[in-house]
């Protein structure tokens, strides 16, 4: 079985299933809200020569940060049309999952996929958050098909500043239908126009390897974890 565990800032200890899923949704709720100004052309302010630090703060030029800290998320492997992202841990051996930004049969970037897999043992074998419009129509859930097999419907679980996510879970039998698969659609409804469904596809191109690199990966994380837990335990308990 896999037992897949991380400790956090409290000394608790996480499995990367809730690793994962707590860093998804963190992330939507905390999301900011990008301010924009408008200049009018010609008018930017430009920081003079030798400009002082005041004078290149108030000219709004930002020298970046630092974003490779713990608990910060990259892009460690791509396979065709699918990421591996791995959340940054204090054991340098990182958890991840399976990403796809997904587009509408106009080619519109309108949803996303982060798909992870689950201890054995359970009735899903792999884990997933699927992102959707804000403006999607909660009560007729998204529905998913793989090329021209069986369709099933799953609820949404919330919705937040970046959109509505429904948390789902697929079968050993699902997983291999991506893995033989060729395209899945999943297909939601917008709200202000309830009579309609938009279609959005998912490239099945690379699945087989991607999800095999998370598990190998997430397999590693959960060693790594274990192992530095217990040299961080005391001794005699």
């Amino acid at each position: 079985m896999i037992t897949r565990r991380q400790t956090n800032q409290d000394g608790i200890v996480m499995t990367s299933t809730q690793t994962l899923f707590a860093l998804a949704l963190s992330a939507l709720l905390a999301a900011p809200v990008l301010a924009q100004t408008t200049t009018a052309p010609g008018t930017e302010t430009k920081p003079a020569a030798g400009a002082t630090d005041e004078a290149i703060d108030k000219a709004g030029i930002s020298l970046g940060e630092t974003v490779d800290g713990i608990g910060t998320t990259y892009v460690k492997e791509t396979f065709d049309d699918w990421q591996v992202t791995c959340v940054r841990t204090e054991t340098g051996v990182d958890p991840c999952q399976l990403y796809q930004l997904m587009q509408d049969d106009q080619g519109n970037s309108v949803a996303e996929i982060n798909l992870f897999n689950l201890p054995a043992g359970g009735k899903a074998a792999a884990g997933a958050s699927i992102v959707t419009p804000l403006e999607t129509l909660l009560t007729a859930q998204v529905t998913l098909q793989v090329d021209g097999g069986q369709a099933k419907r799953y609820p949404f679980t919330l919705c937040a500043s970046m959109g509505c996510i429904a948390r789902v879970g697929f079968t050993d039998a699902e997983l291999n239908s991506f893995r033989k698969g060729n395209k899945a659609t999943f297909v939601i409804v917008p709200a202000m126009l309830p009579d309609e469904e938009v279609p959005i596809t998912m490239s099945l191109k690379g699945f087989t390897a991607g999800y095999e690199a998370v598990v190998k990966a997430n397999e590693a994380a959960d060693k790594a974890a274990a192992d530095a837990a217990a040299k961080a335990k005391p001794a005699g308990n």
